[in-house]
């Protein structure tokens, strides 16, 4: 009876924060599936809720789900697993979580475009901004370009065929 139960729990979908997560993946791996959750965070919200890790998410009681929304929703942990420290508008320590992590992140991009930083410059042009080589990375059309040279002797074995 009690393996019936379990997999009946196991099969339905939990809802956190608009996000659905399948009841078979444990707590640890599911709550990281929520946009804007980390390893680091999902370990620290475990933690201080008291949760076994390896429990499986559709074991979860409404009660328990609602205490795991709550506290990601106003998280009491240190600044630096927050994913937005020091925030250029307010300055303070903020999480942000899911639609609302997107548009702050698209806000910035554009502010960087605004000001035409160098950052704002790479976005605009699609290079990578952090350092990455781009002799043979980043390539929008798949021929060959600067620096590799063609074999000279199959092109002319070609014109004679």
């Amino acid at each position: 009876m009690e393996q019936k139960q379990e997999k009946k729990h196991e099969e339905r979908m939990v809802r956190i924060l608009s996000t659905d997560i399948e009841g078979k993946m444990k707590i640890y791996a599911g709550l990281t599936k929520i946009k804007g959750i980390s390893w680091g965070l999902s370990n620290a919200i475990c933690n201080s809720l008291k949760f076994n890790k390896n429990m499986k998410i559709g074991s979860l009681s409404e009660a328990e789900i609602s205490k795991i929304a709550g506290i990601i929703k106003n998280p009491t942990f240190p600044k630096y697993l927050f994913n937005r420290q020091q925030d250029f508008d307010s300055g303070e320590n903020k999480h942000l979580i899911g639609s609302d992590l997107e548009l702050r992140k698209d806000f910035d991009i554009k502010r960087l475009k605004k000001i035409r930083s160098y950052r704002g410059l790479r976005h605009t042009i699609g290079l990578p901004m952090r350092g990455q080589r781009t002799r043979s990375h980043f390539r929008r059309n798949r021929r060959k370009g600067t620096g590799i040279k063609k074999n000279v002797k199959t092109e002319v074995k070609k014109n004679i065929k």
